[in-house]
């Protein structure tokens, strides 16, 4: 497969590919009351309330894809998770969704089984590929599952729903298991989580003879709150940190729903609150930023600052809410990346970019089997196979893999 450096004939309306200064600001607002902390604080306080109001459990539905990895990971912990808290679990039986929301659903399902194999371990689970394949459920259950799946607004399999949010599997559990913690529904809370997340930690480890391949891209909320934590952690261990940044999934043509773009925008904040770092009301940065952005870092790798241009330009755009399509903005971010602004000048609109940027998805797609950012590759060990994951939260893996790797 082959990426086209930036899809103008896809599904996305070219209106949401390079949306005008206005509807930049709208959905800045929109995505304002998705992120607020004190919105999610009111809106859980009303959800226990209606609950103890109605004589209701602390009632979890959980949502089960029979041929998906992620849930067979999930459904090892759902004893524990009854046996441990005072709720009523509720499962659902459902298919994956396909569409506009997975609309790489054999590269995704290709994806899930290593993701799930490489993970199960770190959590203490069974791999999924070695447990038996499991039967398919019923029509009847599998449409009313799917079905109450779509009422409720989601389209992914192994989704715990509670109090209006979602958590995703066993990466998200942790925070399920906060909320029940703090409503007093842990029957002991001595007791520690069960799959709690993996401390991203490469102390006193000396990596300089590994190399880590990172694709980055300037639109994604998700690469926001992990870039500069990537580049410490590189930092801190001595890898040869290779920088390749991709193009905004919606510039290659994949389209986001309503649904995703909001899923994603909360969950990005709660990783955010987890992993310490701000996360804003973003000014979207997809179209004419990125494509001014990413212009510039041919030059600015010439001077060994292109990794600073992106973190500066993901800070102001999703910490700080700066328009990056406005003249000003663009002049921050070249200038807080220590770059000289009229020497920019000369260099924004070109197009070396293309192809270095065309190179970069070619090998993330065709090389990693990804096509979603941030994803990572782990390579430079004698005999030993490359390590590719994709997403924020597999940082600790990349992070796991290097500590084995260097002996420690």
């Amino acid at each position: 497969m082959t990426a086209e450096p930036e899809n103008l004939n896809g599904p996305v309306p070219g209106l949401f590919r390079d949306p005008p200064g206005i509807l930049r600001r709208i959905l800045q607002r929109v995505f304002a009351r998705v992120i607020e902390p004190e919105a999610r604080a009111k809106s859980r306080g009303k959800a226990e309330a209606a609950r103890v109001k109605n004589g209701e459990p602390h009632r979890i539905e959980y949502f089960h894809q029979y041929d998906d990895p992620y849930s067979h990971l999930s459904i090892q912990v759902l004893d524990r998770l009854a046996e441990r808290y005072d709720i009523e679990l509720v499962t659902h039986q459902i298919r994956a969704s396909g569409g506009a929301n997975q609309p790489e659903l054999e590269k995704l399902y290709a994806w899930a089984k290593r993701d799930a194999d490489l993970i199960a371990p770190h959590y203490g689970l069974q791999k999924p590929s070695t447990l038996p394949a499991e039967v398919e459920p019923d029509r009847a259950s599998l449409d009313a599952g799917s079905a109450r799946l779509a009422e409720l607004g989601h389209y992914s399999g192994a989704m715990f729903h509670y109090g209006g949010e979602w958590f995703w599997g066993v990466d998200r559990l942790f925070y399920l298991e906060q909320w029940l913690r703090d409503l007093g529904a842990c029957k002991d809370a001595s007791i520690p989580f069960i799959c709690p997340r993996p401390e991203i930690d490469v102390g006193d480890v000396d990596a300089s003879h590994l190399t880590l391949d990172f694709y980055p891209s300037l639109n994604s909320p998700y690469t926001s709150i992990i870039y500069d934590l990537t580049v410490d952690m590189a930092r801190t261990c001595g890898i040869q940190l290779k920088h390749k940044p991709v193009l905004p999934m919606i510039m290659r043509g994949v389209s986001v729903t309503r649904d995703k773009s909001f899923y994603i925008m909360a969950d990005t904040k709660r990783e955010a609150e987890h992993l310490g770092v701000p996360f804003e009301p973003p000014m979207m940065p997809v179209g004419k930023p990125t494509r001014q952005i990413y212009s510039l870092l041919p030059w600015a790798r010439e001077q060994g600052k292109d990794i600073a241009l992106l973190s500066a330009s993901l800070r102001l755009a999703f910490a700080e809410g700066v328009a990056l399509h406005r003249r000003s903005g663009l002049r921050k971010a070249i200038e807080q990346a220590g770059l000289d602004w009229k020497e920019a000048q000369a260099h924004i609109g070109t197009d070396r970019w293309k192809a270095y940027t065309l190179e970069n998805q070619n090998e993330m797609i065709d090389a990693l089997g990804l096509w979603g950012v941030p994803s990572y590759r782990l390579r430079g060990s004698d005999g030993v196979a490359d390590l590719s994951v994709w997403g924020q939260d597999r940082l600790w893996l990349i992070a796991a893999e290097i500590r084995k790797r260097c002996g420690g």
